[in-house]
């Protein structure tokens, strides 16, 4: 069987023991949380704590679901340096209490030069990627100290790690176990669609990533007039999704996958179908 997990805030915004309730029908193995997106009393910036931290963990451990990441989604490249600055102090909160929660890693992507993450061109330039590669190492600072860890997580088009090899390359810029990638193989796939077999796509990533891949996100897509549609429930969409988890079984046995784009009353069939085709 699969290690399929949710994404919390998927399943409501609610006060952690009612939320833990509505995920637990489910039975996840795990879950992403992200704690203003999820908890209505989550601690605002610098209101975080060892003991707030420990209650949450306790809340989803008496169900049998673990955390596998917190989720802290920023825009490490901000056009505006006190909006970074103060987006990386949370993103820096986090990591100091991440092993309170019992999960090491905190999560986000990289980020454009709108604010909002949104496409712009400037966002490939060379510049950019140095911008990013300073608020990680300004990250991984605070990380190494205090045993947690970045999870990564890359966005084809949009954001400054756009493809395999700039998430390579960020890799080799910093060569440590603090840093991990959070593979999203929809996420990754080009706007306009891949020029190349899907089983082979997933290969290249994990050949360049495989080491440092920690947790899977598990969306679907489709191409709509030449454009990606990336926001569909696994299993129904194009994503080969049997091709991806013969691979994950052989590469990462045992990851967390985690389902996004659903909710509900599609969590159920979605877990089914993947560990069936999983199975086969």
């Amino acid at each position: 069987m699969l290690r399929i997990g949710l994404r919390a805030h998927d399943y409501g915004y609610l006060p952690p023991e009612q939320l833990a309730d509505a995920l637990v029908v489910f039975k996840p193995a795990s879950i992403q949380l992200a704690l203003a997106k999820s908890l209505p009393d989550a601690p605002a910036f610098g209101a975080l704590s060892p003991g707030y931290a420990r209650g949450i963990r306790e809340i989803f451990a008496r169900r049998n679901i673990v955390i596998a990441v917190l989720g802290c989604y920023i825009n490490p490249v901000h056009p505006d340096p006190d909006a970074r600055d103060k987006a990386l102090r949370r993103f820096e909160e986090h990591l100091r209490f991440a092993r309170d929660f019992d999960c090491p890693l905190v999560g986000t992507e990289t980020g454009s030069c709108n604010p909002d993450c949104s496409w712009h061109p400037d966002t490939q330039k060379r510049e950019t990627f140095d911008l990013l590669c300073a608020s990680i190492d300004r990250l991984l600072n605070t990380a190494e100290k205090c045993g947690s860890v970045v999870g990564v997580e890359a966005v084809a088009h949009q954001h400054t790690i756009a493809s395999i090899e700039l998430m390579a390359e960020l890799l080799e810029r910093f060569p440590t176990p603090s840093l991990q990638v959070i593979y999203d193989p929809v996420n990754l796939i080009p706007v306009t669609g891949l020029a190349e077999e899907q089983d082979r796509f997933f290969e290249r990533a994990f050949d360049a990533l495989g080491e440092q891949i920690a947790v899977i996100h598990a969306k679907d897509f489709c191409i709509e007039n030449g454009k990606k549609k990336g926001s569909l429930p696994a299993g129904t969409g194009d994503l080969d999704y049997h091709a991806l988890l013969s691979l994950v079984e052989k590469r990462k046995p045992g990851i967390d996958i985690l389902l996004e784009n659903n909710n509900p009353r599609q969590a159920a069939a979605t877990i089914t179908l993947l560990n069936s085709l999983a199975a086969s």
